[in-house]
């Protein structure tokens, strides 16, 4: 068994190195701070890379948003070198991390939502979350709104709303597929979901309806109207205007004779 007195020299020559090494650390932050030295970050990013590797993947959920995160924690890193100071005695770590994290919890809060959602539903959601996992815990059931809004001291309406807007967090692509049958085949969900919009060429014969009408008498486009738009026949259109239906034929026809000649006048991209 190895006695402690034989320990000893090597318990010191490792705090000695521990302690060289922070000496070195911190002449590296001193650096940077009264040089910007290009060489001295760059050993400052290698150093502290694996704190923010470790970092970005506790927050991260796919390798898109860590490579983001790790990007975003660098930005942490050399904000919080900047600011550090020695002599007040508080190691480098304890002080950077909670500027890294607050700087990956700002860039998943404002820049991964699939929509726009204001800054306090954005805010509230976690509280909301951690909330529901403490009151589950305690109640061993899942808690009801106003007890989440109770714990957290906002109103059931507040809740409600940052838990609809919780589900915009991350919108699907109408390009992501969903198996569709037993054999593999599969669909979008355009496939699903998309269908023929008419409303644009409705509006186009409309607008070009519009234009044609411009042509004819306020009696020939009730007579058009009734006739061609509402289908009724022109026994019933008479009826409607009190006329004959020999009248609202003959009126039709020269209603329509006028459309005719005003169609043929018109440039043909607007009767396309």
């Amino acid at each position: 068994m190895t006695q402690p007195s034989q320990q000893r020299p090597h318990n010191n020559q490792a705090l000695n190195q521990d302690y060289q090494n922070k000496e070195q650390l911190y002449q590296w932050i001193y650096n940077y701070q009264t040089n910007a030295d290009e060489e001295v970050k760059t050993k400052l990013a290698l150093h502290f890379e694996g704190l923010i590797y470790s970092l970005a993947r506790r927050f991260a959920k796919g390798q898109e948003l860590y490579e983001d995160l790790v990007q975003v924690g660098m930005i942490g890193l050399f904000a919080a070198l900047s600011r550090f100071d020695a002599s007040l005695g508080k190691s480098f770590e304890s002080f950077a991390i909670p500027t890294i994290v607050g700087e990956m919890k700002r860039y998943i809060r404002d820049k991964t939502w699939s929509v726009h959602v204001p800054r306090r539903i954005k805010e509230l959601a976690p509280k909301i979350k951690k909330t529901i996992e403490e009151l589950t815990t305690i109640y061993q059931r899942s808690p009801q709104v106003h007890e989440i809004a109770s714990h957290i001291g906002c109103t059931e309406e507040e809740v409600l709303e940052a838990m609809e807007m919780g589900r915009s967090y991350q919108a699907l692509s109408v390009d992501s597929e969903f198996e569709s049958d037993q054999e593999g085949g599969s669909v979008t969900l355009l496939d699903v979901v998309g269908e023929l919009e008419e409303g644009y060429e409705k509006v186009h014969e409309r607008l070009l309806l519009d234009k044609m009408f411009g042509v004819l008498n306020e009696r020939e486009r009730e007579i058009i109207i009734l006739t061609f738009i509402k289908g009724l026949s022109q026994k019933e259109a008479g009826e409607k205007l009190d006329i004959s239906q020999m009248h609202v034929s003959r009126l039709q026809r020269r209603a329509l004779q006028k459309l005719r000649e005003s169609i043929k006048s018109e440039p043909p991209e607007m009767i396309k």
